[in-house]
């Protein structure tokens, strides 16, 4: 009976439905439309792309606004369009630490919705949305 109930507890915990734990910071991320300071285009002026350990930011210029998405779709990592300044990252157990330099750092849990097309940062308390992912 021991070992059944041992057994059908190991189940119950290997199939538990843990998608939070499924998602990644890996790829392309951008404020969301509803976020004060975002123009009439619906897409943010900077970009950040996670990569291999390595945040890049990106900007989109004012003259180049009107087609930010398609911009952003079209920067790769290192490519040498994003700031000189990168900034390393983990990402262990859905708490996201970027080092901003100079002693300086970023260390939120990270709740994601939007089956992991949008990340909330609990401390600072503000959302990202992977570019193209349809979530706002």
């Amino acid at each position: 009976m021991k070992k059944l109930l041992l057994i059908s507890a190991f189940l119950i915990f290997a199939c538990s439905d843990d998608t939070q734990s499924a998602y990644t910071m890996e790829g392309k991320w951008v404020f969301p439309s509803d976020t004060p300071g975002i123009g009439e285009q619906g897409i943010s002026n900077t970009m950040y792309l996670f990569e291999n350990g390595i945040r890049y930011t990106y900007y989109c210029t004012s003259e180049l606004s009107d087609d930010c998405e398609s911009l952003y779709e079209s920067f790769e990592a290192n490519d040498e369009n994003h700031l000189p300044t990168t900034n390393p990252y983990t990402f262990e157990d859905n708490v996201l630490t970027i080092d901003l330099h100079f002693g300086s750092e970023l260390l939120t849990p990270i709740i994601f919705e939007c089956n992991g097309g949008e990340a909330y940062f609990e401390t600072p308390g503000y959302s990202l949305v992977r570019l193209s992912s349809g979530c706002d």
